[in-house]
């Protein structure tokens, strides 16, 4: 006999209460992050250093030797690939993955000894630069020693058995349960060291919205109470900035620049990022614009192969865009291959000696960092779109910070375009970057760009005095791609 039971609930009416008058700036808008921004990352570089790929040693000595080279780029911040030994069970190739963490307390022999590794960030230090670490919290190797004296901090399957995360082809790693004490205090404690010992400056979190937010919160308060640190989460939604990371990745433009770069998109594709970036943002937030990282090197292809003759343009724009720039190791040399993330697959920097990309990010770098509306999060200015008649090609903006503005053009296409502006809001006179050519801006004005050509300028424009003031205003402006 089948039974079915219904329960009904009585609608109760009430009489809504009135609610009192509001207090003096009750709705007043607040901050949305609580977050004290170290004020090295207001305008930092970040670069990505896959240590055991970095140097034909693949090591930390032979990384170190290489900062002076990092400091003359312009780098800010070096974030380090994951340090800690690898595990053995279930590995993947020979090497294994970074991101297979054996012991958090750790180091990789592979790369050097601890003295080794805090000699690096010791250089680094000296020199002007700042350290972070990848984290990986969400798994470990599957022969870490938790998983032996603690197999109940550990997700398990539905036969009771450790597993990997659902979904991904992880093999050679298990999850840890973040609902155990334990692996909280574990993990943060861990987090905790490398800042209090080894004098890291901060982390790159790994798949970090796998992670509870609640953890991430505790842990930036705790780091705090050591240094200041600067957190990078790899994640793409805005919470985890409120109180526990300064920025996070630009997952939606990588992908936008990408397709905009084979033909599978035009330059309004890139309309709904920048309308989300304005609209349901914090300007507190920092978003990571990049064109190339780790994963996708390996997993989608060199940035010779996702961007080819648009590699340049789309370059200068993530560096002049609403956002963080990130170079990867071997941008600068015009690395044309896909590392290989499981062996030993070093960098050939020999290729560099012809390539256009290390003067070209100089230069960018140097750009960037004398001009204050190009800086970071709410350091910098917003990005306001220039209207004009071919937006499908032409991507045109300014960026105004008090005394200071910056123009881009971007034909960001195959094509040459001609494109006249629309709008007034650009007027003035500015200085072509790279040439210091004289150019006039105003509405009405023809621009033309041959293929994946950009134009940026120093500007001239009314004081409030209304007389003529010379003011740091800047665009650019490249005829053909350098790399």
């Amino acid at each position: 006999m089948i039974r079915t039971l219904l329960t009904a609930a009585a609608a109760l009416a009430a009489v809504p209460a009135t609610a009192a008058p509001a207090p003096a700036g009750y709705w007043a808008p607040t901050p949305y992050s609580q977050i004290n921004n170290a004020p090295w990352s207001h305008n930092a570089i970040l670069y990505q250093l896959n240590t055991r790929q970095f140097t034909k040693e693949g090591t930390f000595r032979a990384a170190q030797a290489q900062l002076p080279r990092l400091k003359a780029m312009g780098v800010d911040i070096v974030w380090l690939m994951p340090i800690h030994p690898i595990g053995v069970k279930n590995r993947k190739g020979t090497l294994g993955s970074p991101y297979s963490v054996k012991d958090y307390y750790a180091v990789n022999p592979e790369f050097g000894t601890l003295a080794d590794f805090k000699a690096f960030v010791n250089a680094a230090h000296a020199q002007g630069m700042h350290v972070i670490l990848d984290l990986v919290a969400n798994h470990t190797a599957w022969d870490n020693a938790l998983a032996t004296k603690h197999p109940d901090w550990y997700e398990k399957d539905w036969k009771g058995d450790f597993r990997p995360t659902p979904w991904w082809d992880w093999s050679d790693i298990i999850d840890l349960d973040w609902s155990k004490t334990g692996v909280r205090e574990h993990v943060g404690e861990a987090m905790e060291y490398w800042v209090r010992e080894a004098g890291v400056d901060g982390y790159r979190a790994d798949v970090a919205g796998y992670v509870p937010l609640d953890f991430w919160d505790k842990a930036r308060a705790r780091l705090e109470k050591i240094r200041p640190v600067f957190m990078l989460a790899e994640w793409k939604t805005p919470e985890l900035t409120r109180h526990a990371f300064d920025a996070v990745y630009a997952w939606d433009w990588h992908n936008s620049v990408k397709d905009i770069a084979k033909g599978k998109a035009d330059a309004t594709a890139l309309y709904g990022y920048y309308a989300e970036n304005e609209s349901a943002w914090p300007r507190e937030a920092m978003r990571m614009t990049y064109l190339e990282n780790h994963d996708s090197n390996s997993w989608e292809g060199s940035v010779k192969e996702n961007f080819g003759p648009s590699l340049a343009a789309m370059t200068a724009l993530s560096f002049t865009n609403e956002g963080m720039p990130l170079i990867y190791n071997g941008m600068e040399a015009c690395n044309t291959k896909r590392l290989e993330f499981f062996e030993r697959d070093p960098i050939d920097w020999s290729q560099g000696k012809a390539c256009a990309m290390g003067p070209l990010l100089r230069d960018l770098v140097t750009f960037r960092k004398a001009n204050p509306a190009l800086r970071n999060g709410q350091w910098g200015a917003r990005m306001v779109k220039l209207d004009n008649d071919q937006p499908k090609q032409l991507f045109s903006w300014v960026r105004t910070q008090g005394k200071n503005q910056v123009v881009g053009l971007f034909n960001l296409s195959a094509r040459p375009v001609t494109a006249t502006l629309t709008t007034a809001q650009a007027a003035g006179t500015y200085r072509e970057f790279r040439g210091g050519k004289p150019v006039m801006v105003k509405a009405g004005m023809k621009v033309e760009l041959p293929a994946w050509a950009i134009a940026c300028s120093r500007a001239r424009i009314p004081g409030r005095t209304g007389r003529s003031r010379t003011r740091r205003r800047w665009a650019c402006r490249w005829r053909r791609s350098p790399a």
